[in-house]
């Protein structure tokens, strides 16, 4: 065989993993996708009732005499739709993330799947913790404030499609913010940080949790403060479990050198 004719030989070796990857990749996203459409096609029935119980800890607060308002030609279409379709993401988010572990799982020594599996659990939980805090807590919150603070005289209408990405704001602010415990274990486990380090820099982390609330949340104290607390009480909560991280890195790494030597 020609000197050529091996280099080509090798080179497609090495090509067809990276398609195999590729296209299970590719069969993965296809297996989300569709899960997303059935989701959606069975919930798009009832969108109509699933928005007035989004929007109910708004509805409750209106004052005598207002209603919520669209001010959109297809609004009272498109609402709707658009929140069956973030509902059905919504409810795929474990089997989403179900596909995402099967796919790097097998690239991942012994020790890294101990605890990728609980990080993964945990991280599905949260993010529904996140969504139920600002859905029972924060909604409530912010939405008594807004109705409250408007001078007299000023008809408070709320546009539906304005209510809609205010409550999907808030949804995905905190359900992102209470995976901070997540995020902080994950960077310890990395060895990009270490739990010494993050605990020395608490007075950075707390105000910054303040000037994030400040971006995320509506120019308001209330609702800034209200995210701002417990992204710090869950960081240190990832502070809390990185030390138990820590306290298995060694033996972590006597299990690579293994799996390397076999």
């Amino acid at each position: 065989m020609s000197k050529k004719s091996k280099a080509e030989t090798e080179h497609m070796q090495q090509q067809q993993p990276l398609i195999t990857h590729l296209i299970e990749l590719r069969n993965r996203l296809l297996k989300a996708l569709l899960l997303i459409l059935v989701v959606f096609i069975g919930l798009y029935s009832f969108s109509n009732e699933l928005y007035l119980w989004v929007s109910k800890p708004l509805e409750v607060l209106l004052p005598e005499g207002s209603s919520m308002i669209a001010t959109g030609v297809a609004s009272p279409f498109l609402v709707p739709f658009k929140l069956t379709l973030f509902a059905a993401v919504f409810i795929a988010v474990p089997f989403i993330l179900h596909q995402v572990w099967s796919f790097i799982a097998p690239g991942l020594y012994k020790h890294e799947k101990r605890f990728a599996v609980p990080l993964l659990l945990s991280s599905i939980v949260l993010f529904y913790v996140g969504i139920a805090f600002a859905y029972f807590v924060v909604l409530p919150l912010a939405f008594g404030f807004f109705t409250a603070v408007g001078p007299e005289g000023v008809n408070f209408l709320p546009d539906i499609n304005n209510i809609l990405n205010f409550i999907l704001k808030m949804f995905f602010a905190f359900g992102i913010a209470f995976e901070i415990p997540i995020a902080t274990i994950l960077l310890i486990m990395t060895g990009i940080t270490s739990v010494a380090s993050l605990s020395t820099k608490r007075p950075y982390i707390f105000v910054g949790c303040f000037v994030i609330g400040m971006l995320v949340t509506p120019p308001d104290v209330i609702s800034q403060t209200i995210l701002a607390l417990p992204m710090y009480l869950l960081f240190e909560v990832g502070i809390f479990f990185g030390r138990l991280v820590e306290k298995n890195k060694p033996s972590d790494t006597n299990d690579e050198t293994e799996e390397s030597a076999l």
